[in-house]
Parts: C-alpha cells; sequence; structure tokens
C-alpha cells in the first residue's frame, strides 16, 4: 500500500498535543484502511508531518478529520527508503518517554535537515576527457571521500539515482565541516572531475511532489552556479550560522553564501527555467513576464547571481537536460532535440560540441 506525508502547520502546537492526536488516528486507522506509522513535531515552528499508510491521499485527510479535525496543509507520496534516508526513522523513535498521566509515548524531533549536494562531471564527459580506467579511478576516490566524510560529520546518504550525492543533516554546523572536509580531501582532482557543492535546508514536504524536492532543487542550482570545488550555500544555511567565525577554516573563494534577495530571484529563476525550458518559443520578453522583473533588471540579476546572461542560462540548463534524457533513455537525437527545446537537430549539435566537447551522437554510444 503506498506511503504518503503530510504536513500540518499548526502554530503553539506541542509534542503532547501531537501525541495525542496521533493517540486518536491510530484508534479509528483500521476504518480508513490506513496506518499511522508515526511523526515529527518542530514545536518552535509550529509544524507537524505524519507518515501514514493509506490507500490514497484523500484518506489520509479523511482519518485526520475525522479523528481529531487537524486537515493537512499538503500531501505527498513517499518513498519508506528515503524517509529513513533522509530523516532516519520511519517508525516511533525507541526512546520515546511515555507521559506520566496517559502512558502516551511523547517525543518531539523536527523533521528540518539541511541537505549537502555534490556533483561532478557527468561521467561519459569524463571517460572522454581522461579515459575509461581513470574515470572509475577518480569516480572511486571521489565515491570513497564524500561517504567517508558523509559518515564520519553524522550525515545519512541520500540514494536519488542521479548525479552526485545527497547528504542529509540535522546540524548545520556538521553539513558545512563536511563540505569543508570533501572540498580539502579531493582538492587535487576537482578541476578534473569538476567538484562542485551546493547546501540548502528545509522541510520534507514545501510545494513539491517530492520529498523535501524544492530543497534538493535548490541545492542542486546552487552547485551549477558555483565555481570549481566551491561551496555554494543558501541564505537559510547562513542565517543559522551567523554568529559563527568561519575565516579560520574557509580560504578566499572557498565557499560562497547568498544573500536572502539572491535566493529570492533564484528561487523565482529555477521555477521559471523548470515551467519553460522545454518550449522552443520561449524568449526573453517571456522570461521577464513570468517573473515580473524587467529586462535590464533581469540581465543584471542574472549576471550577478549566476555568471550568466538569461540566453546562455537557459541554454546551459537545456544542454543540462538533454544529458539526463540521453543518460537515462532509449531516444535519439532529434527527439532530444525538441524534447529539450532547441528549434532544429544541427543546432543542438552544435551548441552540445561546443559546450561538452563531443557530439551528442558519441555521448550516446559512449559505453560506461
Amino acid at each position: 500500500m503506498p506511503i504518503f506525508m503530510d504536513l500540518h502547520i499548526t502554530p503553539g502546537v506541542t509534542a503532547k498535543d501531537v501525541a495525542d492526536a496521533h493517540v486518536l488516528d491510530v484508534a479509528i486507522q483500521h476504518d480508513y484502511r490506513c496506518k499511522a506509522m508515526t511523526y515529527w513535531v518542530d514545536e518552535d515552528k509550529g509544524t507537524v508531518f505524519c507518515l501514514i499508510e493509506a490507500p490514497d491521499k484523500e484518506s489520509v485527510v479523511s482519518l485526520h478529520e475525522k479523528s481529531h479535525g487537524m486537515i493537512p496543509h499538503e500531501v505527498i507520496l513517499v518513498n519508506t527508503d528515503l524517509v529513513q534516508a533522509f530523516l532516519g526513522r520511519i517508525k516511533d523513535p525507541e526512546n520515546a518517554i511515555a507521559h506520566a498521566d496517559t502512558q502516551t509515548k511523547v517525543f518531539s524531533e523536527p523533521a528540518f535537515r539541511i541537505i549537502l549536494v555534490t556533483q561532478t562531471k557527468d561521467a561519459r564527459l569524463l571517460q572522454h576527457e581522461v579515459g575509461k580506467e581513470r574515470m572509475q579511478e577518480l569516480q572511486l576516490l571521489y565515491a570513497t571521500i564524500v561517504r567517508e566524510q558523509a559518515r564520519s560529520h553524522g550525515g545519512r546518504e541520500v540514494n536519488l539515482k542521479e548525479e552526485g550525492y545527497a547528504i542529509s543533516f540535522v546540524s548545520a554546523s556538521d553539513a558545512i565541516e563536511c563540505a569543508l572536509a570533501i572540498q580539502k580531501k579531493l582538492m587535487s582532482i576537482a578541476n578534473q572531475i569538476g567538484l562542485r557543492m551546493g547546501l540548502h535546508a528545509g522541510n520534507p514536504v514545501n510545494k513539491s511532489e517530492s520529498i523535501f524536492g524544492t530543497t534538493i532543487r535548490l541545492a542542486r542550482f546552487l552547485c551549477k552556479i558555483g565555481e570549481v570545488n566551491q561551496i555554494t550555500m543558501s541564505s537559510v544555511v547562513r542565517a543559522m550560522h551567523k554568529d559563527n567565525d568561519w575565516t579560520s577554516v574557509i580560504g578566499p573563494g572557498d565557499v560562497r553564501w547568498l544573500s536572502a534577495s539572491e535566493e529570492n530571484f533564484v528561487d523565482l529563476l529555477i521555477e521559471t527555467l523548470a515551467n519553460n525550458w522545454q518550449d522552443p518559443d520561449f524568449g526573453i520578453s517571456d522570461f521577464c513576464t513570468s517573473m515580473s522583473i524587467s529586462k535590464p533588471q533581469l540581465y543584471r540579476k542574472c549576471i550577478a547571481v549566476t555568471g550568466m546572461s538569461p540566453n546562455t542560462l537557459l541554454r546551459e540548463y537545456r544542454l543540462l537536460q538533454s544529458l539526463d534524457l540521453l543518460r537515462n533513455q532509449d531516444r535519439n537525437i532529434s527527439e532530444t532535440t525538441f524534447d529539450t527545446g532547441f528549434s532544429s537537430p544541427s543546432y543542438f549539435t552544435k551548441c552540445f560540441q561546443k559546450r561538452f566537447g563531443l557530439q551528442p551522437l558519441t555521448y550516446l554510444k559512449t559505453k560506461l
């Protein structure tokens, strides 16, 4: 049966309130063919996240409505392996303490996590540059260092079945120190593998159909706009550590922090690109309309934040998406051309060759 996670925004809620509501859910869960598995609560932020096995989203809503009346603000379908990886459990914590009066187990554990994303050059592109044997050596060293540092800094590796790694942390300090350790240990091969890192933080359910979807999306974009072997961090992560002095361990250019205004711009930029990259007719005027911004402002902010003009950024986004399509699906060059918003196969091939150093057909035929 499917597993869902929901979000309740309830200012002033206490861990005892949520524990009592959980008991009410369990009492009638069979009437709705549900199983209330566990929950996370952040008393300071007034957020609650419930993990429920259910036939569909409607059953989750009906269960909550009938048992205690707290209807969720959002409900998403989740994979229990990803929940375990991101949050560390899929059932109540074993150290939960029973309330003295009711014997109900009460615990307060936020679901907020700091996510470190690491990215390198596409494996086929790297193989084209250095050969298959060296590519495998570099990838093994990269994977070994990232996993070792994740474990030693209390991070949890998340398998997203995509290029790069995502690591979940409870502590922002641990996340930053892990990124710095990876950066230091991979310094000698960073340029070869094109190592980039992005750090962002957020909740598991937040305007996305996938768990931590919006957080990971921004962290990945931060990788794209950062320099090689640079850690690019969101304003959210910086705010969590604004009183910490990192100057003793961070060298010039090692880390880039986004301001709150830059992050807001990037959020809107990502949304615009995600919604329009496949449209070949999407141009600068459409960009401006979608983002409610003038052409001079769009150009100036794009250059300042991403280092690219809007047109260059859109082309870069499409080319990176083409790698995903060619790598993960059985398709030809013409299909990929039009699916990524390019106007003709010849122009797509020209852009691909210039950006990646080989033709898309060569990439498609490369065997790892």
